[in-house]
């Protein structure tokens, strides 16, 4: 296949181009680099510098194009609650209009990297796709809403389109050569690791919730299982198969406090931990049910929360600085 990856620059979409171009797609990266990384783009791929939104661009490269996988977009729960409009115009408007330059250049196969963020905090665990759809913040709710648009766009017939729901992401490429960098960074284990590094101390984000240890527990999921269900998910739109939503995660769950001493088991340091308020929006528990995955995709996560940890730290130890650029990958 032919197939447009945006937000390729980005710490999930590099790690997924590379998966693809090593099963013998061919890849365009579709990226403005405002969180994205030049040195993340595989030389393989080639890269376009533009938004999402723009159009005279989209009906440049979008003929000829198989499929379209759309990773690009804004993740920051506090960031999308200081700055609502924002995330709105980067994670709807503007991939709005690449859905409606889809259409009209006849593209129907697209998967949409969204997010558990959707469900809020469910009743029941696992979270199943059938779970009541109700965010808890901003960005959550900005990718909600895109998934209703691809909705509507499918039921007109226009579109098929699978949604990846991540839990997650984590880990770097096994070799060490791509990985996590944000330097606004609000996910544990690349926190704890600088952490650990650093002598630095690391604070958690409440220890009062309903779980065994108080402290959030959450559904981790390797950066590599990813691109693999990604790759899994355009073969099956490209074959025929029919559009729907799949939550992406490994069906258990660790508190920060296992993510904590897991990292300093792998490193070999002690963390000094300090314990902070309650993050608004953050839900106590969030554990995925993957059997859909499984069942639709022939999907299922081949690695565990040390491997996540033990490459993360591979790439922290490679990559002191990140890509040593100014920007911030996007998710």
């Amino acid at each position: 296949m032919r197939i447009l990856v945006t937000g390729g620059a980005g710490y999930i979409g590099s790690i997924t181009t590379c998966v693809l171009l090593d099963s013998g797609h061919e890849v365009l990266v579709l990226d403005s680099l405002e969180r994205g990384h030049r040195q993340a783009v595989d030389p393989r791929a080639t890269l376009i510098v533009a938004s999402v939104g723009d159009r005279e661009v989209l009906d440049s490269i979008l003929p000829g194009i198989d499929a379209v996988l759309h990773c690009a977009g804004y993740i920051e729960v506090a960031e999308s609650r200081r700055d609502p409009d924002l995330y709105y115009r980067k994670n709807l408007a503007e991939p709005s209009m690449m859905l409606d330059r889809m259409t009209t250049h006849g593209i129907r196969n697209l998967v949409f990297s969204s997010t558990a963020a959707v469900y809020g905090q469910p009743e029941q665990m696992p979270i199943t796709e059938d779970a009541p759809l109700a965010p808890l913040n901003v960005y959550g709710a900005s990718k909600l809403s895109f998934e209703r648009m691809i909705d509507i766009t499918r039921s007109s017939g226009l579109m098929n389109a699978i949604v990846l729901r991540y839990f997650n992401a984590a880990g770097a490429s096994p070799d060490g050569a791509l990985g996590e960098d944000h330097p606004n960074e609000s996910h544990i284990i690349p926190l704890v690791l600088r952490a650990a590094s650093a002598g630095t101390p690391f604070t958690l984000h409440g220890d009062d919730y309903p779980t065994p240890d108080g402290t959030c527990v959450r559904d981790y999921l390797h950066v590599m299982d990813l691109a693999d269900a990604h790759l899994r998910a355009l073969e099956r739109l490209h074959e025929g198969g029919e559009s729907l939503a799949c939550n992406l995660g490994s069906g258990c769950g660790y508190s920060n406090r296992e993510v904590v001493r897991m990292c300093e088991e792998v490193t070999g340091a002690a963390v000094d931990v300090r314990v902070g308020p309650r993050r608004v929006g953050d839900p106590a528990t969030l554990i995925a049910s993957n059997a859909r995955a499984k069942d639709t995709l022939g999907w299922h996560p081949a690695r565990d929360l040390r491997t996540m940890v033990e490459d993360a730290w591979r790439w922290h130890s490679g990559h002191p600085d990140g890509y040593g650029d100014a920007s911030t990958a996007q998710g």
